[in-house]
């Protein structure tokens, strides 16, 4: 059993030193690798989601192909107060953009900006996962707007 997880720890490191060759040819790979709490796997998942960064001409739709925006429930008069995110985009750029969010607010290299952003929402009386939901949401217009441009992550 020990040699067996051996091997597959062996061929787990192969595969991701396979991965990060392939990522540093995708246009993108360094400037996503500037944001804090970005790194070769989350850089090379989010591009991977993203596809082309022409393919959507602003920033919310890309938010809403990630399935991140609110969903808005309302009839005649009456609209709800409690929306959720929409979830009907890319999972696993959904899940990419969390984890960003949560290693730029709480990993060793912080984001500022996102953790500014946090604490703003959080001082606005928003719950935990909303206002990480909001950072996300930011998150991902920044990288829109960097793809876009094609600029470094410069911190605030």
């Amino acid at each position: 059993m020990i040699s067996l997880l051996m091997e597959y720890q062996n061929h787990l490191a192969d595969l991701e030193q396979a991965i990060k060759i392939k990522a540093t040819s995708i246009q993108g790979f360094d400037l996503l690798r500037s944001i804090p709490g970005i790194g070769d796997k989350l850089a090379s998942s989010i591009l991977a989601e993203i596809g082309d960064i022409s393919s959507f001409p602003h920033a919310k739709k890309r938010v809403a192909f990630a399935g991140i925006d609110p969903s808005v429930f309302s009839s005649g008069k009456f609209a709800a107060t409690k929306n959720r995110i929409t979830k009907r985009g890319s999972s696993r750029l959904r899940r990419a953009l969390y984890l960003a969010v949560l290693c730029g607010i709480r990993g060793a290299v912080r984001n500022e900006s996102i953790r500014n952003f946090y604490d703003k929402k959080r001082l606005e009386g928003k719950p935990h996962r909303v206002a990480l939901i909001a950072c996300t949401n930011k998150l991902l217009h920044i990288i829109f707007a960097m793809l876009k441009k094609s600029v470094y992550h410069r911190p605030s």
